[in-house]
């Protein structure tokens, strides 16, 4: 890859990193904030709810001990709720609860403020949604 290229795209991620460090969880999530890990898992969950935790483990990229640790916290907390798949057990299926569906509502309505006003067309914020999303899903399909 030519140098030129790779600070470009290295710029993309730095930036993509230090914006998602400018918009932290709300304080007012129940019962408590979450960490940047346990949203993300939340996140992969409500894109694919009913999937099987290991599918989930994959699409969240966190080692497998990790995400397990992740997971029973989530539970605690009452935002994630397993639901056996079959008669043994062995096949468990996530889902949100209700209340971190509240709790995403508080996020989109925290992070929407504190990005309200940097684009003046609304065209642009969908032309960079659409770019992330372009970028998000070739990641998750390598």
């Amino acid at each position: 890859m030519e140098e030129a290229k790779a600070q470009m795209l290295y710029e993309l991620a730095d930036l993509v990193h230090g914006i998602s460090r400018q918009l932290p969880a709300p304080r007012s999530l129940e019962p408590g904030i979450c960490t940047p890990i346990e949203i993300h898992v939340m996140r992969c969950i409500a894109k694919a709810p009913g999937s099987a935790a290991n599918v989930i483990s994959r699409a969240s990229r966190l080692p497998s001990s990790n995400f397990a640790r992740v997971l029973r916290g989530l539970e605690t907390k009452g935002l994630v709720q397993r639901k056996a798949d079959n008669p043994d057990g062995r096949v468990v299926n996530l889902f949100l609860t209700d209340l971190a569906t509240q709790n995403f509502i508080l996020m989109r309505d925290a992070w929407s403020e504190a990005l309200d006003g940097i684009f003046e067309n609304p065209s642009e914020i969908e032309s960079i949604n659409a770019i992330l999303r372009r970028i998000e899903q070739s990641l998750l399909n390598r």
